[in-house]
């Protein structure tokens, strides 16, 4: 049985984890959750599945959830802050970290368990986005090893094997999200709600607009290229509305290995929880005889900008990227706040890497000092718009 961390418990990946676990009950065992806000979804967690520690890193929503469990009988311990979340990244007992923070949030604690030499299951591509080359080295030292999740990445790392040295060419699935037939004019005028319809997945706020945007897919690149040890020449983008091949691997002798399965989560969760074995599962299967097509188109970057944008920063250098990174989710915030148009959300972050000059990255304390000023401009940019 495999001890289990989740840090980001009460969102999208970290509810379908603990489902994962839910119908697993032989496999798994949950060691730690955590939250910033979500308390009452933590309180049901808790419950359910009696992890050891649980953290909250909103001050005033821990304050109220040791009220509500003083009264109980409850021995899980309670912690809060950051301080808490690197306690229950690193915590003795947990086989393995699954790292499903959203956004910059989720880079310290996932350093630390790196560091500690923990197994990664890694949801939170800004980890690497940011900070890739320090996480790929300082696992390297700690023999920690990092199990991609987003089902591209997983797709990726299953097809290459043991085949690394013969690889050639990864080639990452898009859906074309919400907006894929959508004009540029029609663009500046879709919603909130529109923004959120994503055709194939059921995912959290913040990763449904990136991938409106094409965004979330400039970032995988960003990603796979520190994941897979691999130059952004060699990676590319391809559209496929269907969502069944999640991604392929093209070899140096020309072949390319794909995987399918249907659109479902749990399945590149699962597998990155039970690494290297494969487990039985009795969820719903891929049924190749009903498949009618399998359809693909080469990405519009005139129409969604931000997918260039990513290969720009990641040709530029390492703190491109972590402005890419701050700019977006400043600009991502204020669109769900309504405060911004869809559209906008390109050219806040194209004008904030219009403004930077690129930065060596040598460190961790680096990657938040680059964050924080890009931030700092994107706050500014939108107060103009």
């Amino acid at each position: 049985m495999k001890n289990i961390t989740i840090l980001g418990s009460t969102g999208s990946i970290g509810t379908q984890a603990l489902d994962v676990v839910r119908n697993n009950r032989k496999e798994f065992n949950v060691s730690a959750l955590t939250t910033n806000t979500n308390i009452d979804i933590l309180y049901d967690q808790v419950l359910e599945f009696n992890p050891d520690i649980v953290v909250i890193t909103d001050y005033d929503n821990y304050k109220e959830f040791k009220t509500i469990i003083a009264t109980k009988d409850i021995k899980t311990q309670v912690l809060y802050g950051e301080e808490g979340l690197i306690d229950a990244a690193v915590y003795d007992k947990a086989d393995i970290i699954l790292s499903s923070i959203v956004g910059i949030a989720g880079l310290k604690p996932t350093f630390e368990a790196v560091k500690k030499g923990k197994t990664i299951a890694l949801a939170n591509k800004e980890t690497m986005v940011t900070a890739g080359k320090i996480i790929t080295e300082k696992a390297k030292e700690s023999n920690s090893t990092i199990i991609p999740v987003d089902s591209e990445h997983s797709a990726i790392f299953q097809c290459i094997g043991e085949e690394r040295e013969y690889v050639s060419k990864i080639i990452l699935t898009a859906s074309g999200g919400p907006f894929r037939n959508k004009s540029l004019q029609e663009l500046k005028n879709v919603t909130i709600s529109d923004a959120l319809k994503h055709p194939n997945w059921t995912m959290g706020k913040k990763i449904t607009i990136d991938s409106a945007t094409l965004m979330n897919k400039g970032l995988e690149v960003i990603e796979a290229r520190w994941l897979f040890d691999i130059e952004a020449e060699s990676i590319d983008v391809i559209v496929h509305p269907e969502s069944i091949i999640h991604s392929m691997v093209e070899f140096i002798d020309g072949v390319i290995l794909a995987q399918l399965g249907i659109p479902d989560m749990r399945i590149p969760i699962k597998y990155s929880l039970t690494f290297p074995e494969r487990t039985m599962d009795y969820g719903k299967r891929l049924d190749i005889s009903e498949i009618s097509k399998l359809s693909f188109e080469i990405p519009d970057v005139k129409r969604f900008p931000c997918l260039k944008l990513a290969y720009d920063a990641l040709k530029s250098g390492d703190s491109s990227c972590i402005v890419l990174n701050g700019a977006n989710e400043v600009a991502v915030t204020s669109f769900l706040q309504g405060k911004i148009g869809f559209t906008d959300i390109y050219y806040i972050v194209a004008s904030v890497l219009e403004k930077h000059t690129n930065v060596k990255i040598n460190s961790i304390e680096d990657v938040f000092e680059v964050d924080y000023w890009a931030r700092k401009i994107a706050y500014e940019m939108f107060n103009k718009r």
